[in-house]
């Protein structure tokens, strides 16, 4: 059996974006400090907790190192409406852009028209 905290297992971890991952090793070092300072002082109850802070510690550090390599990923369920809204959006300036094209190309037309009719009376 592995020696550690039962909520920092790595299937749990993988569960956790970046944010949360480093807020779960500045909780985890803080821990093990103040472990640290107990058992300087004398005042430490329970020796293996440090061990499983420790290894805990160690499990963010690689879950974390994956994901720099590619190995492992960050959840990918709320990337997904970010793309959706850039996709509407992008499609909402391609409407933009299509009306505003032909809003020139009637301009245009109404010019031509015009250029026609002085040179007809001309």
């Amino acid at each position: 059996m592995a020696v550690g905290t039962k909520d920092l297992a790595p299937e749990q971890l993988r569960g956790l974006d970046d944010t949360k991952l480093a807020d779960e090793l500045k909780k985890a070092k803080e821990e093990l400090f103040n472990l640290r300072f107990q058992s300087a002082t004398g005042q430490l109850d329970n020796h293996g907790r440090l061990r499983a802070v420790k290894k805990d510690i160690a499990r963010i550090y690689t879950e974390m190192r994956e994901r720099e390599l590619g190995i492992g990923s960050a959840p990918a369920a709320p990337k997904a409406p970010e793309k959706a809204e850039k996709v509407e959006k992008k499609a909402a300036k391609a409407d933009k852009k299509a009306d505003k094209a032909e809003k020139a190309d009637k301009a245009e037309k109404k010019a031509k028209k015009a250029d026609k009719a002085q040179e007809a009376d001309a």
